[in-house]
């Protein structure tokens, strides 16, 4: 692991113990998941755009990501366009006809609709998450901000994630930089026994590993459950490991 790399994951790490690991289970999933997923126009170094997606991840909720990065010309127009400013996140749901701006309303919206639970979005639980969420970004300042040159994708990416993944979080960003559009597949730990990263994990446990929805489509597609795992249906790509989806991306992507 190169001196570059080896910072970003520290980086990455930090940030994820900054936001206070928010983002990780998903042990109380929305009971009436959406027939359509949700869309969110989304910047992955925003404080914001951040708690959407860790209540994405704790719901259990996919997203179809449509990437805005600062400069970038690809989705940014489109929400100029419906909503009537550049402003992030913003959330339009094709079940229901809503669209939305402001993230404590756009998590309400999401636990309402979907019967699920989040965390309070008021008072001093509001200010102690965005607060936390701006330490985050700070961590990783120019990641995941700005866009850079790339060709654009004939269809949508998937990928399975969850918010406070480290090294999802590298290739969450590249996808924001080079403004590709993904289909968000959240893959909180369903249960204790989900945490600890993969080897260790397997081996001390034991136990099942598909312990919610796209938990167990991995383990059928792959068998193994491990994130980040990146599907690329222009090519029929498949693959595990954030330093080969970033050099993946690059090398199909970049311009």
């Amino acid at each position: 692991m190169g001196l570059t790399r080896s910072l970003d994951v520290t980086t990455s790490i930090l940030a994820s113990q900054l936001a206070g690991w928010r983002g990780t289970a998903a042990y109380r999933p929305a009971r009436k998941p959406p027939a359509q997923p949700v869309v969110l126009y989304d910047m992955e170094n925003c404080p914001y755009c951040r708690l959407v997606r860790e209540a994405l991840t704790e719901l259990d909720l996919d997203a179809l990501i449509k990437p805005c990065p600062k400069g970038g010309s690809r989705f940014r127009p489109e929400v100029k366009a419906a909503g009537g400013k550049h402003q992030f996140p913003y959330l339009v749901d094709p079940n229901t006809g809503t669209q939305m701006y402001e993230s404590a309303d756009i998590i309400r919206y999401l636990a309402k609709a979907y019967d699920g639970r989040v965390r309070r979005q008021d008072g001093l639980h509001r200010q102690l998450g965005v607060a936390t969420s701006h330490l985050a970004c700070a961590a990783r300042p120019t990641r995941g901000y700005k866009a850079r040159p790339a060709k654009a994708p004939a269809q949508p990416l998937e990928l399975f994630s969850f918010e406070s993944s480290p090294f999802s979080r590298l290739v969450r960003e590249l996808l924001c930089e080079m403004e590709i559009p993904y289909l968000l597949r959240n893959t909180g730990k369903g249960r204790w026994t989900d945490m600890g990263p993969p080897g260790l994990r397997d081996q001390w446990h034991k136990a099942p590993k598909d312990t919610n929805r796209n938990r167990k489509v991995l383990l059928e597609r792959t068998g193994r459950v491990q994130v980040p795992y990146l599907v690329d249906p222009n090519t029929g790509t498949g693959m595990y490991e954030s330093a080969h989806i970033i050099r993946y991306l690059e090398e199909t992507y970049g311009a």
